[in-house]
C-alpha cells in the first residue's frame, strides 16, 4: 500500500451548489472522496490535492483568488497535504505533480474528483502514459449536462460514457466502498 496515493483533482466551491459551474452529483461525489480521503489517512498512503487556478481576469470560474477556487471544505488538506496548484486541463502539464507522487513512491493512484469529462479524463490519461496503476472511484468524481449538434447529453451519460472509455484505455473502475475494502478499511 505504500506505493499507492489518493489524487483529488478540483474538488473546489465553484464545483458546488451555489458556485459559478455547478456540477450533477457534486456533493455526493465529494462525500466519497471525503470518505476516501479519510480512509488514506488512516492508512498512511500518500495524498495529493490538485485545484485549478485561472489566473485571467475574465475567468468564468476558479478565478485567482476567490472563494470559488478554494478547495471545498469536504476534502480541506490537513497539514502536510500536498497542494498541486494548475492552470491546465491536465494536472500533469507544467506543475511539479509527478515529482511530488514519485516523491511519495506512489506507482498507483486512485483518483477523485471533477471534471469527470476534463480534469479526472487527462489526469487519468497522463498518469497511464506516465506508467501509474490507476483506478478511478467513479462514485467520487462529478460532471455536468453536455450538448453536441443539437444533441443534449444528460451527466448520467457523460459519466458513463467517460468511465467506459477511461477503463478501455486502461484505468481500473471500481466505486469508493470497494476501494476503502481494498484499503482493509
Amino acid at each position: 500500500m505504500a506505493d499507492t496515493a489518493l489524487l483529488l483533482i478540483d474538488i473546489q466551491n465553484d464545483y458546488f451548489p451555489g458556485g459559478k459551474y455547478p456540477l450533477v452529483g457534486m456533493e455526493e461525489a465529494a462525500v466519497e472522496a471525503a470518505r476516501l480521503l479519510e480512509a488514506a489517512r488512516r492508512k498512511g498512503l500518500g495524498i495529493v490535492h490538485v485545484r485549478h487556478e485561472d489566473p485571467s481576469p475574465e475567468a468564468g470560474f476558479f478565478g485567482y483568488g476567490t472563494t470559488g477556487a478554494q478547495i471545498n471544505p469536504t476534502v480541506s488538506p490537513q497539514e502536510g497535504e500536498p497542494v498541486v496548484v494548475k492552470q491546465n486541463v491536465n494536472a500533469f502539464l507544467d506543475t511539479g505533480l509527478d515529482a511530488t507522487l514519485k516523491g511519495q513512491g506512489a506507482s498507483r493512484l486512485v483518483i477523485v474528483g471533477a471534471m469527470s469529462h476534463m480534469c479526472v479524463d487527462a489526469a487519468t490519461r497522463a498518469a497511464l502514459d506516465l506508467g501509474y496503476e490507476v483506478t478511478v472511484a467513479h462514485d467520487a468524481t462529478a460532471t455536468r449536462d453536455l450538448g453536441f449538434g443539437g444533441t443534449e447529453v444528460p451527466a448520467a451519460s457523460v459519466q458513463a460514457a467517460l468511465m467506459a472509455a477511461l477503463e478501455f484505455a486502461g484505468a481500473g473502475m471500481k466505486n469508493g466502498s470497494e476501494i476503502a475494502e481494498d484499503w482493509g478499511v
